[in-house]
């Protein structure tokens, strides 16, 4: 039997157990298998979201029979960022990074869920492709899975755009206290029922829950077990601009050059020719100069095995922090171009981690506050709910009753409108004619609409970007120097049975060969 969709029915009614109405959505059969046992699938593509997707997925219960499939999308990882991106997984994952799986396109890899629907699919894809796979689900699986996205790596400030391509999933996982409330706050505002999940970020965990895999121990060995490198985690788009990368390149110059001792490594994401979930206007690596030290030097892979050598970590807001933090490597947040969404560096104020460029140079890092650590990513295993609401939606689904979530987008339109959202989603990853349609008359209404918008900016310009004042670890010392004297006058026995904010939380490290200033 055939549904309007072109799926075919299942021979389940459309009552729950017990008769119970089920709203059209069949109920499920109880498997064979144990009670504990779940089938969830992972769709991916960019090279972030590959790695997220994936090591999110390893933090499953053991119980859980766990796959993933690569998306074909204009910004799919290359096999080499999949090798990347997939080291470390636990054994049920263990394969992928020896051969990571072959792109398929959306249209193949929804009719495989639908001829063999999953209790779960995690979407970690790329937000209008995350968008189209869930929308696809939605019409052509009657019998169709959970569906659990969310972002990879630092996602506060919260932005609307996240939210609106994700909707009509069941679950959205986030990864700190602070994330979710201002999530919700924001989804709230756009007239989204909240549904978001805490999960701890799968890549950065304490080194004592996520010890060393075979691969990073293996990379130390060869090392000797040395620790001898200040790794720049490099971001596609922060900063945006040349110029502002150019000076990042002359600071990593100078402190090379400083640190004769320490390799200086410019750590990208992607080589030539490969994509990134962010595009990159101004690659690192051509702004290198020709005169720059040989300690100075440009390298991929995974930051994992970096970090197994590393003395400390650099960035302006990359996710690496997190990792280094986790791992207690000293790092440093730059701060020189200020603190402000557009660099995603707001979640760092009293860290301990802010730094600027002669902080850099002088080999001055910081460690995580403990009072910034509980609401900011480093919160309890014990706070995770993500497993556990997830694990109840597919009981839902079990039973009959897993609603669907109505989309953020109010006008769905009809058979063009869809098509150009495909199109828009796939670029030349698309080829069907009705998108090839849709992209002739899409393309000159979007090109006047952002024509329009740029006439009103100039008649009305925005609000300018709020930028806060660059601090650093040197304004940290005095400020701890100050409350420190402070609570000494104030109360000896208070001073010795608890240690201040400021250097009383995390000790300055000094890389050897600079001086502390």
């Amino acid at each position: 039997m055939t549904d309007a969709t072109g799926g075919v029915s299942r021979p389940v009614g459309a009552t729950g157990t017990g008769g119970a109405p089920t709203g059209g959505r069949e109920a499920r059969l109880p498997s064979d298998a144990s009670p504990g046992v779940r089938r969830v699938v992972g769709l991916v593509d960019t090279d972030s979201f590959a790695k997220w997707g994936a090591h999110l997925l390893a933090t499953a219960p053991a119980a859980w029979d766990l796959e993933l499939r690569t998306v074909a999308t204009p910004r799919s990882a290359s096999p080499k960022q999949l090798r990347a991106a997939f080291r470390g997984l636990d054994e049920r994952l263990a394969h992928l990074h020896r051969q990571p799986p072959t792109p398929k396109d959306v249209d193949t890899v929804v009719e495989e869920l639908r001829q063999d629907p999953p209790d779960a699919v995690l979407v970690s894809l790329i937000g209008p492709v995350a968008e189209l796979v869930i929308d696809e689900v939605h019409r052509r699986i009657p019998d169709r899975p959970v569906l659990v996205s969310g972002l990879p790596g630092i996602s506060f400030p919260s932005k609307w755009k996240g939210i609106f391509f994700r909707a009509r999933a069941d679950l959205f996982v986030l990864h700190s206290h602070r994330e979710v409330r201002a999530y919700e706050e924001t989804a709230r505002e756009g007239g989204v029922e909240p549904h978001f999940a805490l999960a701890t970020l799968p890549f950065a965990r304490s080194a004592g829950a996520s010890a060393a895999t075979g691969a990073t121990a293996a990379t130390a060995a060869a090392a000797g077990g040395v620790r001898d490198s200040i790794v720049f985690a490099a971001q596609p788009s922060v900063p945006l601009e040349r110029a502002d990368r150019a000076l990042v390149v002359r600071w990593l110059v100078e402190t090379a050059r400083a640190h004769p001792e320490r390799r200086v490594v410019i750590k990208t994401r992607a080589a030539a020719g490969e994509h990134q979930t962010h595009r990159e206007e101004h690659p690192y690596p051509d702004l290198v100069p020709a005169d720059a030290p040989s300690n100075l030097v440009v390298e991929s892979g995974p930051m994992a095995e970096h970090l197994d050598r590393a003395v400390a970590l650099v960035t302006i807001s990359s996710t690496a922090v997190l990792e280094a933090a986790a791992r207690g490597v000293p790092a440093l947040t730059l701060t020189d171009f200020g603190i402000g969404r557009h660099l995603i560096n707001e979640v760092f104020v009293t860290s301990g981690l802010e730094g600027d460029a002669v902080d850099l140079v002088e080999g001055r890092f910081g460690t995580v506050r403990p009072s910034w650590m509980r609401d900011n990513y480093f919160h309890p295993d014990s706070d995770d709910d993500w497993q556990h609401r997830l694990a109840a939606l597919m009981d839902q689904r079990d039973g009959g009753t897993l609603v669907d979530r109505a989309p953020a987008r109010r006008s769905r339109g009809g058979v063009l409108r869809r098509a150009w959202e495909r199109k828009n989603a796939l670029g030349g990853a698309d080829r069907t004619a009705l998108g090839a349609l849709a992209l002739v008359i899409g393309a000159p209404i979007r090109g006047a609409k952002r024509l329009g918008r740029r006439l009103s900016a100039l008649v009305d310009p925005p609000e300018p970007v709020a930028v806060a004042a660059p601090t650093s670890q040197r304004a940290s010392q005095g400020r701890a120097a100050a409350d420190s004297s402070s609570a000494d006058r104030s109360s000896a026995d208070r001073s010795s049975a608890g240690r201040s904010e400021g250097l009383g939380d995390r000790e300055q490290e000094l890389v050897p060969g600079g001086d502390p200033g």
